[in-house]
């Protein structure tokens, strides 16, 4: 397996620090470099390849909702995974809304951030169980939604696309979904790519938003 080539950005040394110690010994993953702040990032970037971004918020001169922007702007092979202190709902969207593929807390363990690196390099969403549960919570309530980009409400999924889009909205996988379903990986993709295009959003997090925003979780 090729390694994950990481940049940290967090404006905190001792953060950045934590990160790459339990980062440090999984054989898949190289944590090369870090960056203070969004801006600093963006100019990391500009010098040198990565394949992902673990990004927080809450910082001087660019914040992370900012600089994720810019990195799906410019840099749409690079997958962003949010990591933040901030556990509101507001954070949640708005990081989503920029183009990150997944949201955990920063009391994440060694696990549950490996696997929430390996689900975003898939191209598949991953949300920590708090983050997911404020996320329920919040969707589904008007003051959530109040918050929430607009969507496309007047699509009409077809039967086995409403199944996928909300299996994808249980954080399975292809090759999960693709068992369960009784059919392959490559048409659980095709589904996939399918509806990214037919609902206009640009990964699987907008697919779950999409899903939350419709009831169709419910």
């Amino acid at each position: 397996m090729e390694r994950v080539k990481i940049l940290i950005v967090d404006d905190h040394p001792m953060i950045r620090l934590g990160i790459r110690s339990i980062l440090n010994n999984v054989e898949h993953l190289n944590v090369a470099d870090e960056a203070n702040n969004g801006k600093e990032a963006l100019e990391k970037l500009a010098k040198d390849s990565f394949d992902l971004v673990i990004m927080d918020i809450k910082m001087p001169e660019m914040n992370g909702i900012e600089a994720t922007e810019e990195i799906v702007k410019h840099y749409p092979d690079i997958k962003v995974l949010a990591i933040s202190m901030f556990d509101e709902q507001r954070y949640i969207v708005k990081m989503l809304q920029a183009g990150a593929l997944g949201y955990v807390l920063k009391n994440t363990g060694k696990n549950e951030m490996v696997s929430a690196i390996n689900s975003v390099m898939a191209g598949e969403s991953y949300f920590s169980q708090e983050v997911s549960t404020i996320m329920m919570s919040q969707f589904m309530s008007r003051g959530g939604m109040s918050h929430v980009a607009e969507t496309k409400s007047d699509v009409a999924l077809t039967k086995r696309e409403t199944e996928i889009i909300k299996m994808i909205s249980e954080e399975l996988t292809n090759a999960e979904i693709a068992e369960r379903l009784g059919i392959s990986s490559r048409t659980v993709d095709t589904h996939r790519r399918n509806l990214l295009q037919k609902l206009d959003v640009k990964n699987t997090a907008g697919l779950v938003k999409y899903a939350m925003v419709n009831h169709l979780l419910e």
